[in-house]
């Protein structure tokens, strides 16, 4: 099944990746509405943390699920045509970066359902913690594009 897309490689790959920067936006924005969220909580502003819910929603369902879904629909094409299911040799790589956005879906997955907890008003870590977490995207996103371009296995 290795190179069955042809000369489409070069526009899928291209569309992958601006669904990758939409997605990391939406990963860089969203657990910094957390914090903002948080300390609306924190300091009992019921309207300003209406505010965030409202504002936490639009982000997910507009641009970092979404974004999320045609990363991985055209990462899963892209894997295939270099030939990951044709046990293709020289895909290390691949699989550690494979690896890492399973790794940010989760972390996707735990934003939101963070946003949910918060949304009910009952928060679990502290603000630092939240700020901490806001690296996350980042550290992977690093990596992911040192493995990609580098290739180093």
């Amino acid at each position: 099944m290795s190179g069955f897309l042809g000369a489409a490689y070069d526009w899928v790959k291209a569309a992958h990746l601006i669904f990758v920067i939409f997605w990391m936006a939406g990963l860089f924005m969203l657990p910094r509405y957390l914090v903002y969220h948080q300390e609306a909580v924190t300091a009992g502003n019921v309207a300003e943390a209406a505010n965030w819910v409202e504002r936490e929603g639009k982000i997910r369902h507009i641009i970092l699920t979404p974004a999320m879904i045609v990363v991985w629909v055209l990462g899963i094409a892209l894997a295939l045509n270099l030939g990951l299911a044709d046990g293709a040799q020289g895909l290390g790589w691949l699989h550690l970066k494979l690896l890492l956005v399973f790794l940010l879906t989760g972390y996707h997955g735990w934003t939101v359902g963070y946003a949910k907890k918060l949304a009910a008003g009952k928060p679990t870590l502290t603000g630092k913690q939240l700020r901490m977490l806001n690296e996350i995207p980042a550290l992977a996103v690093t990596l992911i594009v040192v493995l990609v371009i580098v290739k180093p296995f």
